[in-house]
């Protein structure tokens, strides 16, 4: 491969400049037309490069994917549209000249991983670097921010540009403060506590002494600005330069192995948040937060009226900060957990003996899940969820005592008599629009249920209106079969006297492939007279159009089921055993699950200091702000944990369904 002349292909808005190995080139020659432009915006880059490994040795074709930060790399340019061969994510990367030669860098990643590139000149190879650089400090900024590192100073970095020597360093100010961006924090105060205990610090010591090193530095640049003026002493004695100059660039490079430090930490932290957390950690949930009487509403009266005031009908809540005294002890998400404490019901949809059996079981459960999921009627509201948010959960099923055979395909019945356990995981995957995803499966019953939902409200006069935009599935792998359905909306009714909640609107519940399906009416309550919470079903077989049971009653009360041959069913929702959920402690809880996250909110609300509670819930609503921005600056997309975007849905990444061993 000696002597052949490789290039690059810059994607500019007015063109492209492309240049390959000899053996590789168009015929049409653009790479004379157009010398090498260096500048400070991201820019996706691709060509040819040497990679050293001992699997691989030779020319690959490489992408700098910006938005994505990674670097990939294919066998050729034609291969591109696959999956490529090898990527390095590239947020905390090191980008590295080679001191062997004028060719040859090495990209060090957060992980480990290193590749060890040759480009064919040194004019190809500082550009690679550049373009590198820049990226890696886009995506290692919007990292850090993401998880930022409690710290009580914090300086910015000089330029990494190409030409950038010690003697080039601007000259500091009289006020060193704006040229390093120190920032005073009241270390005392219990907000800041808060705020660090929201990620774990391994790196204390650490920190302390960079603030130590940054305090000495600042002085020393101090004392050389206030030289007196005298004759052979000056502050612009070129070895003071040279001093402050290598002060600075030490300063910067004990920053960026620190920053690498802390991002090594925050992935290895997010490694063992990962899909294995240990059951044996998770205990039964212990809390018994019940919602109290909302009679604060009426002390708080000229607030709400004050808010209402700013407000139009129709008008769209979801960027309207409402006053924290309304607010559940609850985030959004575990209360989309508490919708399946019931779990009982939902392990035995999978037992109904008939397709028309089975959607009967699923309706029953559906009915059910909405009133220990409300937790009554009393409207208050769960938090918003952060987005990176996460919450997870378990619950524990007893196994029925004598189970029935085991169907075609289905699993042996086990000889042990351990419960079924049913795990959920949600996470809040986008900010605007608020969409969040859950996911709940019982690996023994081989069935799971994913769900997206687009929480969507508005103002309507004297009650607030909640759309629940999206879908769930439920998965039946033991028959193949998939359930879709959709969600109601929610009302919170007057809203300057006590204020109550109610489901209205149609659902359905459809089957493909046994043809059955189901529409739930929920109703609102008339202006005259009328019942609250009143619901209605019917679930028909949609080839015959025949109706094969009704259901009728109150969401939160007694169900009536009617089937086709006279039998009834009651159910009381009211007297239903309810699981509680096993949750780990907020100690072995990572710093974006939601108990953890809100701890300080919660903690306020239960010794009602509704003051204090507004103010860690500004706390967490800012950072989320400031790193939004950021991000918007950086065009850094975000990416989630456990769910990925799939058509206009959100779905989890490893479910039971893509599991080969279960789908058999």
């Amino acid at each position: 491969m000696q002597g052949e002349t490789a290039a690059l292909r810059i994607s500019e808005s007015d063109g492209k400049l492309d240049v390959f190995p000899q053996n590789r080139t168009p015929s049409s020659g653009r790479a004379s037309a157009k010398s090498w432009q260096y500048s400070d915006h991201m820019e996706n880059i691709d060509g040819y490069l040497m990679k050293y490994t001992n699997l691989v040795t030779g020319w690959q074709f490489f992408v700098l994917n910006n938005e994505a930060g990674f670097l990939e790399y294919f066998v050729n340019e034609q291969s591109r549209p696959q999956k490529p061969r090898g990527s390095l994510p590239l947020a905390g990367a090191v980008i590295s000249p080679s001191d062997e030669d004028s060719h040859t860098f090495t990209v060090n990643a957060i992980s480990g991983e290193q590749y060890k590139l040759r480009a064919t000149d040194a004019k190809e190879r500082q550009h690679w670097v550049s373009r590198l650089q820049i990226c890696t400090q886009h995506h290692t900024e919007a990292m850090g921010k993401t998880n930022p590192p409690p710290k009580s100073r914090s300086y910015s970095m000089a330029s990494q540009g190409s030409g950038s020597s010690p003697m080039s360093v601007r000259r500091p100010s009289q006020n060193p403060n704006s040229l390093f961006g120190w920032s005073q924090t009241n270390k005392g105060s219990s907000l800041y506590s808060s705020k660090r205990s929201l990620l774990p610090d391994h790196l204390l010591d650490a920190r302390e002494m960079m603030t130590q090193a940054q305090g000495q530095h600042r002085d020393l640049i101090q004392s050389i600005e206030g030289l007196p003026a005298a004759p052979g002493l000056s502050p612009l004695d070129q070895d003071f330069l040279m001093l402050k100059a290598t002060s600075m660039a030490t300063m910067n490079c004990l920053n960026e192995c620190l920053q690498i430090l802390n991002l090594q930490q925050v992935a290895r932290l997010r490694g063992s948040l990962g899909e294995d957390i240990d059951a044996e950690d998770e205990a039964e949930d212990s809390l018994t937060d019940k919602e109290e009487d909302l009679g604060v509403v009426e002390e708080e009266r000229s607030v709400i009226l004050h808010l209402l005031s700013q407000l139009k009908l129709g008008m769209d809540l979801t960027r309207v900060v409402l006053p924290t005294f309304i607010l559940e002890k609850r985030s959004l998400l575990e209360m989309y957990a508490d919708f399946m404490s019931h779990p009982d019901l939902f392990v035995a949809i999978t037992d109904g003996s008939s397709p028309e059996d089975r959607m009967v079981r699923f309706v029953e459960y559906y009915l059910t899940s909405f009133h220990e999921g409300r937790k009554g009627a009393i409207a208050k509201k769960p938090y918003n969820p952060i987005i990176g948010e996460s919450f997870h959960c378990s619950w524990k099923v007893p196994r029925p005592e004598a189970p029935k055979e085991p169907s075609q395909g289905s699993p042996e019945p086990s000889a042990s008599q351990d419960p079924y356990q049913v795990r959920f995981v949600a996470e809040q995957v986008s900010h605007h629009p608020p969409v969040s995803g859950f996911y709940a499966e019982c690996q023994e019953r081989r069935m799971c249920v994913n769900t997206h939902v687009w929480t969507k409200s508005k103002f309507m006069g004297m009650s607030i209106g909640v759309s629940m935009i999206g879908e769930g599935c439920l998965y039946l792998l033991e028959h193949d079969e998939e359930y879709t359905f959709t969600l109601p909306c929610a009302y919170a009714r007057s809203i300057l006297t006590v204020p109550w909640v109610e489901l209205g609107g149609k659902v359905t519940i459809n089957c493909a492939k046994s043809g059955y399906s189901a529409v739930i009416t929920f109703q609102t309550k008339p202006f005259y007279g009328g019942k609250l919470h009143k619901v209605t079903a019917e679930v028909k077989h949609n080839t015959t159009n025949a109706v094969v049971c009704r259901v009728q009653g109150e969401w939160n009360g007694v169900l009536e089921f009617s089937y086709t041959n006279g039998e009834m069913k009651m159910v009381d929702v009211t007297k239903l055993p309810v699981t509680k959920k096993s949750v780990r402690p907020v100690e072995k809880q990572g710093p974006t699950e939601s108990r953890r996250l809100w701890q300080h909110v919660t903690a306020s609300l239960r010794e009602k200091d509704i003051e204090k509670a507004t103010e860690h819930k500004r706390l967490l609503e800012e950072r989320q702000r400031t790193e939004e921005r950021h991000r918007a600056e950086t065009e850094t997309a975000w990416r989630t944990r456990y769910f990925e975007r799939e058509g206009e849905g959100w779905i989890y990444h490893k479910p039971l369904w893509k599991n080969s061993a279960l789908k058999t």
